[in-house]
């Protein structure tokens, strides 16, 4: 019994100073490779949004416990808040087990070797130790006392502390997913490098994925078309023959939508349609409208970019050729911040699929999600922060407008597949490692039927080509990187 009271009598201290040597240790950790730190805690599937705050936070109290629990006038205090401080990481934990999108990869420091299971056992553990410390140095403090403020007062510190992390979680996952301010959130391996075929050149781009074939256009040879299958094993080429090869063609493309493939230049402007396995296409559209950009919605209807006559401001358009008059303006749909040409520049597809059509911007956070009769459905932004285009321009004296330096960027691409989105971002976020994003392109997964950021994965460069263009089925995203043709199988639930 003596030796029972004996060690009750000197139990507070060494537990107080296993957890000062503990908090000091995992401080200097962290502030030894601090950045990895940071970027570790951006890819929290809890707590992306406050990494920067938390970061820092958590060092200096870290510290600041390890001094207070070896002084003895403030060792008691000191016990408290590491109680607090190990209930909120042992909520962490759980939260990540149990509620968060994907588990991440285990922390550094003293238990770098541990997994989660393992971590969360460990931190129950010094929870209880801290907590029984509390109680052996209050009765030692007052004998009389009965232990129910200092147990009210532990209970307290650890609700309150794991309600802070709770309200942390909800209120990240809201700014991640909706209010996002530019940290991305790095999914566990959602596409895996799969295959890849060699194509020889570096001038194909995707015209289209049907029924198990990719189809590709190249643009030195406009005429081709190129059959890749989905398993990137065989590859054929049909030339194409057009009905009318009479005109001053500046920039003939390819799309295809089955079970017809079409060619158009709208500089000329025509548009041509073949059967596909048929090597001859016919005019079906000629000066019905001039445009530079066109997504093919059925065998009849398009959706074109175009410059009003008015005042040569880009603007969206129906082309119907089975209605008069042929051409529907739409011009609310692209918003004019600066000029209405450079400024509302972007990326116009269409899904087969869901019937959608996408526009995203160049040089601003926003893409456009559209019906097939180009009313807007939703307009939605990008994790990014630029909502107005940075360009600068001047007007010349026949009206036309020259940008004076290279504008900022902020999207390059995107593929679309029924309600989701892979963007193709040209900016580098919050806490993200420099190489990676020299060596990588970042792709940024949305929704396109709400405002909601699902995740990003990198795609990795190839004898220093990035991917130019992207194309997906669902099952795989099919990316063209140098003159090679790249296939990345989605993992399954990866974007649920």
């Amino acid at each position: 019994m003596k030796k029972f009271l004996r060690f009750l009598k000197e139990y507070t201290n060494p537990v107080a100073y296993f957890i000062a040597i503990l908090f000091a240790y995992a401080a200097m950790s962290k502030l030894i490779d601090f950045e990895n730190f940071q970027v570790q805690l951006a890819q929290s599937p809890l707590l992306s949004a406050y990494a920067g705050f938390i970061s820092f936070s958590v060092i200096i109290v870290e510290l600041l416990l390890a001094i207070l629990l070896c002084l003895p006038k403030t060792q008691i205090g000191a016990l408290y808040g590491s109680l607090g401080l190990m209930s909120a990481f042992t909520i962490y934990i759980y939260l990540i087990l149990n509620y968060s999108d994907f588990v991440p990869c285990s922390c550094g420091g003293i238990l770098e070797q541990l997994g989660w299971t393992e971590h969360l056992i460990f931190n129950i553990v010094v929870v209880l130790l801290a907590f029984t410390a509390i109680l052996v140095r209050e009765r030692k403090a007052n004998p009389l006392q009965k232990l129910t403020s200092p147990l009210s007062k532990s209970i307290v510190t650890i609700i309150f502390s794991c309600g802070v992390v709770v309200g942390l979680f909800l209120s990240s996952e809201h700014i991640i997913k909706q209010e996002n301010n530019f940290t991305r959130r790095f999914l566990q391996h959602p596409v895996m490098e799969d295959k890849s075929i060699d194509l020889g050149v570096n001038s194909y781009y995707f015209a289209g994925i049907e029924h198990g074939v990719i189809y590709l256009g190249n643009l030195t040879a406009p005429l081709l078309i190129t059959r890749v299958d989905t398993g990137l094993q065989k590859l054929s080429q049909t030339k194409i023959n057009i009905d009318n090869k009479n005109l001053p063609f500046r920039s003939v493309q390819l799309q295809v939508k089955s079970p017809y493939y079409y060619l158009h230049d709208g500089s000329v402007p025509v548009i041509f349609r073949g059967k596909l396995g048929d090597s001859l296409a016919t005019t079906i559209s000629y000066g019905d409208a001039f445009f530079n950009q066109l997504t093919v919605l059925d065998s009849m209807q398009f959706a074109l970019r175009t410059q009003r006559r008015t005042d040569n401001q880009y603007t969206l358009a129906l082309l119907d050729l089975d209605k008069e008059p042929k051409i529907t303006l739409k011009p609310d749909v692209l918003e004019k911040q600066v000029d209405g040409v450079f400024d509302v520049d972007g990326l116009l597809a269409s899904d087969s699929k869901k019937g959608k059509i996408v526009y995203t911007y160049f040089y601003r956070n926003q893409y456009i999600v559209l019906d097939s009769a180009l009313n807007v459905l939703n307009r939605l932004n990008t994790i990014d922060t630029t909502r107005t285009a940075k360009i600068s321009i001047t007007k010349l004296s026949d009206g036309k407008v020259k940008m004076n330096a290279p504008p900022f960027s902020v999207n390059k691409g995107f593929a679309l597949y029924e309600d989701l989105l892979f963007n193709r971002s040209n900016l580098k976020g919050k806490h993200e490692p420099m190489e990676s994003w020299k060596t990588s392109s970042i792709i940024d997964v949305y929704r396109t039927d709400l405002q909601r950021y699902i995740g990003s994965f990198y795609i990795r460069d190839k004898n220093g080509k990035g991917i130019s263009s992207m194309i997906t089925d669902g099952q795989y995203l099919y990316g063209l990187i140098g003159h090679k043709l790249e296939r990345y199988r989605i993992r399954q639930g990866a974007f649920k």
